[in-house]
């Protein structure tokens, strides 16, 4: 009971010094938190949409067998129309629908803009039956009747601002639609962001299917009684096993929440790493504080110890401080998670995925895993100050006002610090050095965590030497002051290690994903520039094929000396030693050898777009010991098996289409229906000689109204790399940037107690005439140098990574090695000024001590 007491006591006389600590633990928790709601009311917001969406038994076409699925045509897979009627007939079916779906579409208003996202939620187009009841109900207008009437969702309309009577084209593989809206309906559940359009039944058959009369799935309904299970039963006997796919509605919303589940988890995980990251920079902060107050505290303890404390006592009353600590900061950080939650349900609304707060979800879960990690963290980290208080001799703290070091440890620190960096080191060394990057990314790994560890352990051994180096150009200028600033930072490197280190750990992070993205950006653009002969490229960015009219409408572009379709063809090749996988071939018009230089290891690249024949890679053909003139046997998914005898060999060296191998579109077309050709996912076109100006302005207009679709010549398509990287990178450094945070106000937190620490020294130096300007810049100084160190360690420490990374990278074909210098210095000089943000509270409170209360603390 003392003890608790007494850790009571310590925690409510030093609430103002335990603040920083505890909005450490308050962040690192919010942001578990906040990631566990956020995925959780995702989760419950496509659960609902599923349950409501499913019918009690859906039919639809059978998967096929795994490497056998055909590429994409542009046109779901469909049942035939009889298919309704025989269903209906069935015992305990009450009504069976046929519906129709489609993805592959694209909505454009009277002002050819998108009514899609390029990326994220899909748009969908199909036709307007019973089962949408369940889950929309029509709040304008009516169903529509005829190809001429259209019916879109409410949340787009009002996205969009349209209104009934406005015209809607709906753009589909088979051919376009233009209709005006005939109603708009609304979702009774959260549309995550969908862009809906519904047709009449004949319409959406031609115009998604081009099948009158076909139909992508029906949706059955069971008579009163007639459970989900035995209805799905008594169709799979009627029909015959494996005939379709037959799904009933709970098998149908778990497919469909597996399905999203992997986007969810991949962001639900990487969200919680960076949560990681905050929590072991929050280590370095809450150790640093309990340090201090340990040692500011150690005649207090020494007294404590003289009147009968033991050493479990005096442990245990700091860890129970820590324990309330961490209860403080994770109640808080609790609440603040939910806040951060509804925050990124805002931000994924700006970007396309729209999340209800009607849909908020914190499971018991959420709040017991942040008290829990939030409680362990802090407890772990005052552990080591705790029991170093513990060992103080009652006689040692009585004589001495702080804790005296212990040079003996001092050494075997650096000692094992130097081991685990030099560790660290060869296993970095190994990973360039690797021949496959699965190999090497395994010795990377390994190499990041033990020089990390090293050189937070080698942090203290490396102050004493860096901070010196840094104080020539940073400190000394500034005198006297800058001398004094100087000997504080040196005056307990352990202290400046801890405090530099949480600074380290997201700089390095910075400085590695910088390294990576801008060698990525600087090596796709030299591949660009060496291989790409082709004047413009025309994809979408949301990977929708391109439909034959907007194909078309390039071809016939003027100025233009040709066009390249590119298809991805599925296929399983098996190769003379007997070896067959399940692979792609890249169909492509033969004018691909203009557009792409290739370097060869055997034939001439055009050779490989005669008939029956083919390119492979060249490390294909090493594996496998082929030459040219050898066949391989071709199964084309949904289609034929040819032999296709090689006629060229491509070099894999430096390649970013690294093992692809290629036919020419005539091949593709002998071997697959037309109905299963997979339409381009890109075109190439090449300006005819001097015309290029005008050749782009008029691939433009001839797309112009296929806003789906992105026109790039190559200066534009080396911006859009940057800009992807660039935004990518955007993302990581601001989820970083709440590690930075916390290692921000452990600055804080250090000088701060610093202060405090040295009170009657502050008291002495102003006696004998120092001025409160003079002692504010010194504080300011010292923490300038301390985050400087900090960022030179993790600077270094993620370059080091980074071009470690990159070497990887260059056995894919990314083999430019680019250090962003602009963003390091930046980051460097950043640096200066969080020092300098960091220092201004203790600075201030220094400067506004009593000389003579000062001097007389003891």
């Amino acid at each position: 009971m003392t003890v608790m007491k007494t850790a009571r006591r310590n925690f409510v006389a030093h609430k103002g010094r335990m603040a920083l600590s505890a909005i450490a633990v308050l962040l690192s928790v919010a942001f578990v938190c906040g990631t566990l709601v956020f995925t959780d009311t995702m989760n419950t917001t496509f659960d609902k949409l599923f349950a409501v969406t499913s019918s009690d038994v859906t039919v639809s076409p059978k998967e096929p067998d795994a490497g056998k699925a055909p590429g994409d045509s542009g046109k779901p897979e469909v049942l035939a129309g009889p298919v309704v009627e025989r269903v209906s007939k069935i015992e305990g079916v009450k009504s069976a629908e046929g519906g129709v779906i489609s993805a592959a579409v694209t909505v454009v208003n009277a002002k050819n803009e998108n009514l899609g996202s390029d990326g994220g939620a899909p748009t969908l187009a199909g036709n307007w039956t019973a089962n949408e009841l369940k889950s929309m109900k029509i709040t304008s207008g009516r169903a529509p009747r005829g190809p001429t009437e259209v019916m879109i969702d409410a949340d787009t309309a009002k996205k969009h601002h349209l209104a009934l009577g406005d015209d809607i084209r709906t753009i589909a593989v088979t051919g376009d639609n233009r209709a005006k809206i005939s109603g708009i309906a609304s979702f009774t559940v959260t549309n995550p962001g969908a862009t809906v359009v519904y047709l009449d039944t004949v319409t959406a058959q031609q115009l998604l299917l081009g099948t009158p009369g076909a139909f992508t799935h029906v949706n059955v309904t069971a008579k009163d009684g007639v459970s989900d299970e035995q209805l799905k039963q008594n169709i799979a006997k009627a029909v015959g096993a494996g005939t379709y796919k037959l799904q009933t509605a709970k098998e149908s919303a778990d497919a469909n929440r597996k399905s999203v589940g992997s986007f969810l988890n991949v962001m639900k995980y990487a969200m919680l790493g960076f949560a990681l990251i905050a929590f072991l920079v929050g280590i370095f902060l809450i150790f640093n504080t309990f340090s201090m107050l340990v040692a500011q505290r150690t005649r207090e303890i020494g007294l404590m110890r003289a009147i009968g404390a033991d050493r479990k006592q005096i442990n245990r009353s700091v860890l129970v401080e820590a324990f309330l600590l961490g209860v403080v900061g994770s109640v808080l950080g609790v609440g603040a998670g939910v806040g951060l939650a509804v925050g990124l349900m805002k931000l994924m609304g700006q970007m396309g995925m729209d999340l209800s707060t009607d849909d908020l979800t914190v499971a018991w879960t959420t709040p017991a895993v942040g008290l829990f990690l939030g409680i362990l963290v802090t407890v772990v980290s005052a552990y080591i100050p705790g029991r170093r208080a513990g060992k103080v001799s009652p006689m040692a703290a009585l004589r001495e006002a702080g804790t005296p070091g212990d040079k003996r440890a001092g050494r075997i620190r650096a000692a094992f610090g130097l081991v685990l960096t030099g560790l660290g080191g060869a296993a970095l060394s190994f990973a360039s050095a690797a021949d496959k990057a699965t190999q090497g990314s395994l010795w990377l790994g390994l190499g990041v965590v033990l020089t990390l560890i090293g050189f937070i352990v080698i942090g203290p051994f490396l102050a004493g030497i860096v901070v010196r180096v840094l104080s020539a150009p940073v400190l000394r200028p500034f005198g006297s002051v800058g001398r004094l600033a100087e000997r504080n930072a040196l005056r307990n490197p352990r202290r400046t290690g801890a405090t530099a280190a949480a600074l380290m750990i997201g700089l390095a992070l910075v400085a590695c994903l910088s390294v990576v993205g801008s060698s990525m950006v600087a090596s796709a653009t030299a591949e660009l520039d060496k291989s790409v002969g082709a004047d413009y490229i025309v994809s979408s960015p949301s990977g929708q094929p391109v439909v034959p009219q907007a194909e078309q409408a390039l071809r016939a572009a003027a100025n233009l000396d040709h066009v390249t379709a590119y298809r991805d063809i599925p296929v399983k090749i098996t190769a003379p030693d007997g070896s067959s996988a399940d692979d792609g071939l890249g169909a492509t018009d033969p004018t691909y050898a203009k557009d792409i230089r290739r370097t060869m290891t055997a034939g001439e690249h055009a050779a490989a777009y005669g008939p029956n024949a083919m390119s492979v890679g060249s490390l294909y053909a090493t594996e496998h010991h082929l030459k040219l003139g050898d066949e391989l046997t071709v199964a084309f998914n949904g289609g034929k098996t040819a032999k296709l005898r090689i006629a060229a060999i491509t070099s894999d060296e430096g390649n970013l289409d690294k093992g692809m191998k290629y036919i020419s579109t005539a091949v593709a077309e002998a071997n697959l229906p037309a109905d299963r050709l997979p339409r381009p996912f890109m075109l190439l076109a090449t300006a005819k000689s001097g015309q290029a100006d005008a050749a782009y302005d008029g691939v433009k207009a001839a797309l112009a109204q296929y806003p789906q679709y992105k026109v790039l010549n190559q200066a534009d398509y080396k911006q859009v790399l940057r800009d992807q990287v660039g935004q990518l990178l955007n993302i990581v450094y601001g989820l970083l940037a709440l590690a930075i945070i916390v290692a921000v106000l452990g600055v804080v937190n250090t000088l701060a107690l610093s202060v405090v620490e040295r009170t009657r020294e502050i008291g002495l130096m102003r006696a004998i005439g120092l001025s409160r300007r003079q002692l504010r810049r010194m504080i300011r100084l010292e923490s300038v140098v301390i985050a400087l160190f900090g960022a030179l360690l993790g600077l270094g420490l993620g370059m080091g990574w980074g071009a470690t990374a990159q070497r990887l990278l260059a056995l894919e074909g990314l083999k430019v090695l680019e250090i962003p210098w602009p963003t390091i210095l930046g980051v460097f000089a950043g640096s200066a000024l969080v020092g300098l943000f960091a220092a201004l509270v203790p600075a201030f409170r220094a400067g506004r001590m009593n000389v003579l209360n000062a001097i007389a603390t003891d």
